[in-house]
This record gives C-alpha cells, structure tokens and sequence, in this order.
C-alpha cells in the first residue's frame, strides 16, 4: 500500500533534513514544474486529481486554485497561505507532518504558489506548536540556502518566499477569512463573502488557503500524476488520509490509509478495537464538529461523500470514540463549553446561543435538568445550524449535540430520572 505523506517518516527518528528529504526524491516536482510546465498545468494536474481539501470542509483544491485571476490583468501582488493553526479537538495530524517532514510541506507551497504565481507565502501555525515552529523555521532556513526559496528560484524566473506566521491562537481562526484577518493584525472574525479568498484575500490580493495535508499531497500528485492519485482511493474519492483515533480504544494513534477505507477497520484493526471492559458505543469522525456515527455506521467507507450520506462529515478524519462507560451528555457538554469559548462573539446565535446549550447540559449533568430542556436543546440546534448565523463556526459546534439526541436520547432521560449523571452519581447532600 502506498502512502505517500509517511513512507519516508521513521516514527522516534529526527525530521527529515533538506538533503535526506532531496534523497527521497524531494523537490524533484518543483524541478520539473519550474524546468517544463506552465502554471495552469499544475493546477489542472491538481484538478485532474480530484484532490479534496483535508482540514474539514474538502472543497476540490485543484478548482478553489483555478478562481484566482491569471494573466496579464491580474493583480501582480498574490498570497499563498498554509492554514496550519490546527485547532480542532481530537486532530493531531497536522502537527505529525510538520514535524516529521517539513520539506513536504514547503514543497507542496511552492508548487501552489507557482500555479497561482504568488511571491509570498504564509504558514499560519497555531501558537502551542513549538517544536513545529522549530522545525519550520529550519527548513525554511535550508530551502533559501539551497534556492528552492527566494528570488529567480532554479534560474527559471519566478520568485517566491515564505514566512512563517504564529498565531495568538483561536477556533476561528480555521475559518479562512477569520485567519486572514488575524495574519493582518486584525480581530478574527469572518469575513463577509463573496467576495471570496481567491479573488479578494490577504489585504484585499488574491489569495489561496490550504490546510497542510492537502498541500502535502500536492508534490506525489505533480510527480506521479493524476490518475496514479485517483488509483490510491478505495471509493470513487481519490488519494489517501490520515485517520486518527482517540479515546478507550488499545491504540490510538494516526494511520495513513486509503480514502474510503471502512470504519470499523480503523478502530478495530488498526487501533486495535476497544479495551477490555469497554463497549464501543459511538464516534466523532472528524474531529469536534462533526455529528455522531454509531455502531450501525461501523461499516461506513470512511470518504466525503459516505460519511455525508450517513447524516455526518469526514471532517478531519481524526475520531474521539465514545464507550459505554463515558457519559454521552457530559462528553457533549466539554466540547459545547469549548465552542461557547472560543465563539468570536461576532454574531448573535453564535455569542449569546452556545453559552445557553453549555448551561442546559451543565443543568442536565448535575441533576437540574428537566423534560422541557430536551425541545430547549432540539431549538437551539436548529438556529444555530446553517443559515442562521454569520459563518459556520456555530452550525459545526452543535454538530455533536444534535447527533447525540437523536441516538443517544435515553441518556438525557435518565439524568432527568436520577436527578443527575447516571455515570457519576454524586451524594445527595452534594447535589
């Protein structure tokens, strides 16, 4: 099985340096989109691919690259930002890459910033990821020694440099505009759109924002080819992904398979199915703000267009398992505390809507809850969802609420029986 993100990461061993990088036939794409190809070229190979975007939202990358202006008329100033803030809970795929094999990464951003002929690039990187800053930087530091970065790049004309960006570090900021604004020293709110990104971004230039796996992808894809891309794909969804799991599982951890890759492969092969004394009762399949799939989805192809049939999203790709002995109620309440957190505050159901969902559930968890607050939460889904607030921070945030009453609605009723979490009953005196 190939595995084109991971095949030349050693896990315990050091990230691969410029020259170990150029041995595994690192740069070789840039070397030949520079020395043979147009930019149009490239981001028709990277259309032909059917490569979708890997942060969550997996738009085609190839057609979000082919909306910037081109030609003579366009704008000369362009941007090519790397969306690497990975906040979402329960995702760590991001940080492996750019850690691992910084190279990739840089090289997926100059193949991007050529077909787009950007000068500037950006890696928008979440504050907490230190030894990824590290990492970075030295990389950057070896491709503008080794003229893979800078002015007239292989002598071929074209110019391009990255700088790396770390962010103050919210949610939001996953939203392309939000983290635009931020990278401008601005609040980070959304932005209204359209106009879009492509046409209107980074201080009002076109600009392209892509997630670090997605761009990852991109020098196998020039090197290799569209349809050997297409080939690695067990559905009609094209490449590989980075599965992760979480939670009571014997080994969780992140796995390179191909996309569309079964559900119940993941957890029980390669996470090694559920401890012992632990019942597997559902899953977030991509991350917080996704909707719950349950053991009747366990043998769901593991792509976009399945896990949306099945009432979720791929999101990220990275699980949290939820077993029998974690309370479904209180795992909603964390993650809806986080999102009413990290809320921009910008538009009214988003500010004032998730701080009264994270007080129903904590009502419900310490024994106040009552029957009514089961339509309180159903309402609250429904105008938080999509095409009710500003962007679509808050319509992901009650993802995994209104998932969780539909399959897990008897829990709710018990909290209302017992006077409290069923799971973690506290003394009488104590309620």
């Amino acid at each position: 099985m190939e595995k084109p993100l991971t095949e030349h990461i050693q896990p315990g061993e050091p990230p691969l340096d410029l020259a170990a990088y150029e041995r595994t036939g690192g740069y070789e794409a840039l070397r030949d989109a520079l020395r043979s190809m147009e930019p149009r070229e490239v981001t028709r190979i990277v259309e032909d691919s059917k490569l979708r975007g890997r942060g969550g939202a997996g738009f085609f990358t190839g057609m979000k690259w082919s909306f910037v202006p081109m030609g003579e008329n366009a704008p000369r100033e362009k941007y090519f930002v790397c969306n690497a803030d990975e906040m979402e809970p329960g995702t760590f795929k991001d940080r492996y890459l750019m850690e691992c094999n910084p190279h990739l990464l840089l090289e997926g951003m100059i193949l991007g910033a050529f077909a787009i002929q950007a000068p500037t690039g950006y890696i928008f990187l979440r504050a907490e990821y230190h030894k990824s800053e590290e990492v970075l930087a030295h990389a950057i530091r070896e491709a503008r020694e080794a003229g893979f970065l800078g002015k007239n790049i292989l002598d071929s004309g074209f110019d391009h440099d990255i700088h790396l960006h770390t962010s103050a570090g919210r949610y939001i900021c996953g939203e392309e505009t939000a983290l635009l604004n931020a990278l401008e020293g601005r609040r980070a709110i959304p932005r209204a759109k359209p106009p879009f990104p492509p046409v209107v971004g980074l201080w009002g230039k076109p600009t392209i924002v892509n997630n670090v796996e997605t761009l990852c992808n991109i020098p196998p894809i020039v090197r290799n080819g569209a349809d050997w891309f297409k080939g690695l794909g067990l559905s009609e969804e094209a490449g590989t992904k980075l599965y992760g799991v979480s939670g009571r599982v014997n080994r969780p951890g992140m796995w390179e398979l191909p996309l569309g890759t079964p559900l119940r492969e993941i957890i029980e092969e390669h996470a090694g199915g559920m401890r012992e004394g632990y019942r597997f009762r559902g899953v977030i399949p991509g991350g917080a703000s996704t909707d719950f799939l349950v053991e009747e989805h366990l043998d769901l192809p593991m792509d976009f267009a399945s896990v949306q049939k099945a009432g979720s999203r791929l999101g990220t790709g990275t699980m949290i398992v939820l077993d029998d002995r974690t309370c479904p109620v209180g795992m909603v309440l964390n993650l809806e505390r986080f999102f009413a957190r990290e809320s921009c505050g910008w538009c009214t159901p988003c500010r004032d809507g998730l701080p009264w969902v994270e007080k129903i559930l904590e009502d419900i968890e310490r024994g106040g809850g009552r029957e009514d607050d089961l339509g309180l939460l159903q309402e609250h889904s429904k105008f938080l969802g999509p095409g009710r607030t500003f962007c679509a921070f808050a319509p992901g945030a009650v993802e995994p609420l209104q998932s969780a009453l539909k399959y897990f609605e008897e829990d709710f009723r018990r909290h209302f029986d017992g006077k409290g979490c069923p799971y973690h009953p506290q003394p009488a005196a104590a309620r």
